[in-house]
């Protein structure tokens, strides 16, 4: 699962705004990692003025993101600098574009601390993890001992 929460200027993304970058957060995803797209969860929050704070000062047109990754992790130095690059690509028309200062950064937790629906997720690649991508929905299976 990877899980994005992006904390934004209240009023600095539309409905459609919110809707187009996630769709471009998952389709990152399912392209470049073969995922399930109901792994992407993407939560955006509002910020008030004078709720965030860089350097000590008020910031009023800074967009902070947090990724966490368990569904797959990246061991490569390469892969990461990588997946860090094609991020900023998809996320450049929302922040930088628009001249938001702004930060990400990703955690990357291991995969048998995360369920789905209750379910231990099936491995990476497997025909289970196949189907659940063409359901799109997590569907109990036989876990193997």
């Amino acid at each position: 699962m990877p899980y994005w929460e992006i904390f934004a200027p209240e009023n600095a993304y539309t409905p459609e705004d919110r809707e187009q970058l996630s769709e471009r957060i998952t389709s990152f995803y399912v392209d470049y990692a073969n995922l399930p797209k109901f792994y992407v969860v993407v939560l955006f929050q509002d910020v008030p003025e004078n709720t965030m704070y860089v350097g000590g000062k008020a910031a009023t047109n800074f967009v902070r993101i947090r990724v966490n990754h368990v569904a797959r992790q990246m061991v490569d130095p390469e892969m990461r600098f990588t997946c860090m690059e094609v991020i900023g690509e998809k996320l450049a028309p929302f922040v930088k574009d628009r001249g938001y200062d702004w930060e990400i950064h990703i955690d990357e937790s291991p995969m048998d601390l995360w369920r789905t629906q209750g379910l231990v997720p099936p491995p990476p690649e497997s025909d289970v993890e196949k189907l659940w991508a063409k359901e799109n929905r997590a569907i109990p299976f036989k876990v193997a001992s």
